[in-house]
């Protein structure tokens, strides 16, 4: 029996506006990570990607097939809907129409496009700017007709809020709501009062991102939820917990001359070889030699 598309189970959870919680990942291991803790999609962060791909900032350095090469690979790794970052998808208009169909066929259910000017920075980086509204409004509209599946969702992020206040932000999210985006992002609010209004403003579902250390409010899963957001993002999340943890591991090398997994500090063997179904891979070759 055919399985359900991801993107439509994905299309559904957004839609009940209960605050469904989706983790960021860098990589396809993170996402086997995700997977295996029961969560019911996975983002594929432009920012985590880039820290950990190329060792630098959220400045705009990733490329369309960067982006492309970790959705495929992703894909691969996991059945859940996959959401990517695709940053201000890599040009124009045109240029989106492209981004989309690429990223589809990579294996992407859900593409997230921000109307920042180019190179983009991280949402809580100060000195962004953005694009006209009649430019992004475009670009939604590019997304929306090259899509191949109905229920591939188009978000559109706007990070008006540090440029132009919240009431321009809000204001460009439901321009985009109106020229087809199926959920709008609404990039850093500041206060719970901001919050509050994105969704009940707004008429698509919403995202909220919780980026931990910056600048909006860190509050409940079921707070996001009685306000109506659908989406509640912890885009690096997995990555912030990933330093940590690697930091504390070969800081206990360093100082000690061991490491085993009796510290406390490393998964065991046992465990990193399960995380990537070694067991299906060794079913595979004896099934084929």
């Amino acid at each position: 029996m055919a399985q359900p598309y991801p993107g439509t189970l994905l299309r559904q959870r957004v839609q009940a506006r209960c605050g469904l919680v989706v983790p960021g990942a860098a990589n396809a291991l993170a996402a086997r990570v995700i997977e295996q803790l029961g969560f019911e999609a996975v983002y594929l962060s432009g920012a985590g990607l880039t820290n950990t791909f190329y060792g630098m900032p959220d400045l705009g350095f990733l490329s369309l097939s960067d982006v492309a090469q970790h959705t495929a690979a992703i894909r691969n790794a996991v059945a859940l809907p996959i959401i990517v970052d695709a940053d201000t998808g890599f040009g124009n208009a045109v240029n989106v129409r492209h981004t989309v169909r690429t990223l589809e066929r990579a294996g992407a259910n859900a593409i997230q496009l921000e109307d920042q000017v180019s190179p983009k920075k991280c949402g809580h980086f100060e000195g962004k700017g953005v694009v006209s509204l009649a430019e992004m409004v475009g670009k939604v509209r590019a997304a929306v007709d090259a899509r191949e599946h109905g229920d591939f969702l188009v978000i559109a992020r706007t990070d008006a809020t540090a440029i132009e206040g919240i009431d321009a932000a809000i204001a460009r999210a439901a321009a985009y709501a109106e020229a087809g985006a199926d959920m709008t992002f609404v990039e850093a609010p500041e206060s719970v009062e901001a919050m509050r209004r994105i969704p009940r403003e707004i008429a698509c579902p919403q995202v909220v991102n919780v980026v931990i250390g910056g600048k909006t409010p860190t509050l409940d899963v079921s707070e996001f939820a009685a306000m109506g957001f659908g989406l509640v993002l912890y885009a690096n999340a997995a990555l912030q917990g990933a330093v940590r943890g690697m930091t504390q591991a070969l800081q206990q090398l360093r100082d000690s001359g061991r490491l085993d997994e009796a510290s406390g500090l490393v998964a065991t063997f046992a465990e990193r070889q399960a995380l990537v179904r070694k067991d299906d891979f060794d079913a595979l070759d004896r099934r084929y030699s």
